[in-house]
């Protein structure tokens, strides 16, 4: 066996010493690099995260535009459904307050279609409510439509209040079963009452016959 030259060992531990400099500063270099093919990538997806987030902001802004509202004194009135309409040959009249789809909790017309001609029952105090007490007046009048007579329905919102109840009930001359009903809003300290009569027709709806 022959044993190795010195002179050729020191070389070779030599030219490696040598490289090794050479070859930690390609693996830094690698490193940086994906260090920063990473930055980039984060910052690309954070572009893309602020456009979608762009995007879903255009579409609430896009959809507050498309709300109507309505100038009455010293309130805006949201109006998304005519005033005057009919759904399910049911009339719907809402002279005022703010005109929107649905009655009372449901919020659409083939949800509420039974009592939609309630409207026609209104008062002006209407317009001095937001949206969410007037629906829960108009939910006090679909539980009035089943509840026994003189039984008043209390609801309140913020600092509105009211209730409605059914005075007499009878029997058209066609049989059909008709109700008399009461309804009392009140607002800072004013109050307002209307009256109705409407009967139950035979596909189920009301409808308001004074």
């Amino acid at each position: 066996m022959q044993t190795p030259n010195v002179k050729t060992t020191l070389t070779f531990i030599l030219s490696a010493l040598l490289a090794f400099p050479i070859m930690v500063q390609a693996d830094l270099r690698r490193d940086n690099d994906s260090r920063q093919e990473h930055r980039i990538d984060d910052r690309r997806d954070d572009r893309q995260d602020d456009r979608a987030d762009d995007r879903r902001f255009d579409r609430r802004d896009d959809r507050r535009d498309d709300r109507r509202y309505e100038r009455r004194g010293n309130n805006n009135l949201l109006v998304i459904a005519p005033r005057h309409r009919a759904f399910n040959n049911v009339i719907v009249v809402r002279n005022y307050g703010h005109s929107y789809l649905g009655y009372g909790h449901h919020l659409h017309d083939n949800d509420a279609w039974k009592w939609l001609a309630f409207t026609a029952i209104t008062l002006k105090i209407l317009d001095n409510i937001d949206e969410q007490a007037q629906r829960e007046h108009e939910a006090a009048q679909i539980k009035a439509s089943t509840a026994s007579v003189g039984d008043k329905i209390y609801w309140n919102s913020d600092s509105t209040t009211g209730y409605v109840v059914t005075t007499k009930e009878g029997r058209s001359e066609t049989g059909l079963t008709c109700r008399e009903f009461q309804q009392s809003i009140t607002v800072g300290g004013q109050t307002e009452n209307a009256y109705g009569t409407a009967c139950l027709q035979s596909d189920g709806a009301w409808k308001i016959i004074s």
